[in-house]
């Protein structure tokens, strides 16, 4: 490698080494996107809330990383159970809903905190909301309606929030839980209800951003959201982790390597290194090797050239000899038979083993027993025999 080609991979090295420093120091930009997902620790993600809920229920909580129809499709039937759903948006397909209502009939609960709620409960609970328009920055602050539920100090919501309200509920079977309080009438500003489904309930909640890590980090509202919660007394929860603004789909190894950042810079360091790899080691450094022909087998020519000899020397008991030597010898690795004794037992035996009648394979026997006896052999033996022999191991 000549000077100029060093100096310029010491500048290239210089130049990926001050982007990583850049990258790594530079401040990380706050990500306020919505994603309520178990393990965001972003601050509309749900990392708190889903590692207090164990501790505040003092019961398992299992989290669901499959479609909620799966799960309950494939889930052992179960009573007093609470399913979680926590999402700015949720919407349910025709299929997911009607396991869902299957799941709360049996006697179980499922908790929906959402700004949208899906058409299917609308229509078959005859729930209606309505998207108040307040001026921004302007604080909502939640309350209950049980005098047995009251906050000392009412919690505040401000950033990204909207003020949801249901604007029609069947009250045969629907309670009304907790309201906005930002207006003097409490019924028209409806955030929580509780539905009367066969053996269980459902629990509407329109205000998700409450369990957001953002706001948790507040006393005031932690106690709201533990409120929200003591609501249900379950034996098991089940935290829908799968409808999620936030949850991360990934389809290709390589993808999930451009999402970590870590492993985006060793691959892009990895593809450069090849690159320079080519352009400075690609070309050949050493003569060609000249291709080298590997030894003949001349096995076979060295068996013609034997046989040639016998043939030519006329020797044929000697041929005749080596013929049924080595035929026997096949016999018995082949077939693991004793050719000691060539008696009427041996003879059925190798009829049966090697497929051939009983009236072949005694001719053979017979012809090989004869030509053995003989102290003398002509060239027709040899023949006759060799025949006898190759049409039965063909």
């Amino acid at each position: 490698m000549d000077k100029r080609a060093k100096q310029i991979l010491w500048a290239i090295g210089i130049a990926i080494l001050a982007l990583i420093v850049i990258e790594t120091l530079r401040p990380k930009p706050i990500n306020w996107n919505p994603s309520y997902s178990a393990s965001d620790k972003i601050p509309f993600g749900s990392y708190i809330l889903y590692n207090e809920l164990e501790n505040f229920y003092n019961v398992p909580v299992k989290k669901i990383d499959t479609d909620p129809f799966l799960f309950i499709e494939d889930t052992i039937k179960t009573k007093n159970a609470l399913y979680i759903f926590i999402n700015n948006q949720i919407n349910f397909d025709k299929q997911q809903y009607k396991k869902l209502n299957q799941f709360v009939k049996t006697g179980n609960s499922v908790f929906l905190s959402s700004r949208y709620l899906s058409t299917f409960f609308k229509d078959s609970l005859k729930l209606n909301t309505f998207t108040k328009n307040i001026p921004f920055q302007t604080e909502i602050k939640p309350a209950f309606f049980n005098k047995n539920i009251q906050l000392d100090t009412l919690p505040t919501y401000k950033k990204q929030v909207f003020q949801i309200t249901f604007t029609a509920i069947d009250t045969s079977h629907t309670t009304a839980l907790g309201y906005f309080k930002n207006s003097e009438k409490p019924l028209e500003n409806i955030n929580f209800i509780k539905v009367k489904y066969g053996e269980g309930y459902y629990y509407f909640h329109t205000l998700p951003e409450a369990f957001s890590n953002y706001y948790l980090l507040k006393e005031p509202n932690q106690k709201y959201v533990e409120a929200l919660l003591s609501h249900v007394n379950p034996t098991i929860i089940y935290w829908d982790n799968y409808i999620k603004s936030g949850r991360r789909v990934i389809n290709s190894p390589l993808r999930f390597i451009l999402t970590q950042p870590p492993l985006k810079w060793a691959y892009y360091l990895t593809l450069l290194g090849l690159v320079l790899f080519v352009i400075f080691k690609g070309k050949r450094e050493q003569r060609i090797i000249p291709v080298k022909e590997p030894l003949k087998n001349t096995a076979i020519a060295f068996t013609k050239t034997i046989s040639d000899l016998h043939f030519q020397h006329k020797d044929y008991s000697n041929i005749i000899a080596k013929k049924i030597t080595y035929f026997f010898e096949k016999i018995r690795s082949k077939y693991h038979l004793d050719t000691q004794n060539l008696d009427a037992s041996f003879i059925k035996n190798l009829a049966i083993k090697s497929g051939h009648s009983l009236e072949d394979t005694q001719k053979l026997i017979d012809t090989i027993k004869t030509i053995k006896e003989k102290s003398f052999h002509t060239e027709k033996d040899l023949i006759y025999l060799n025949k006898l022999i190759e049409a039965f191991t063909l």
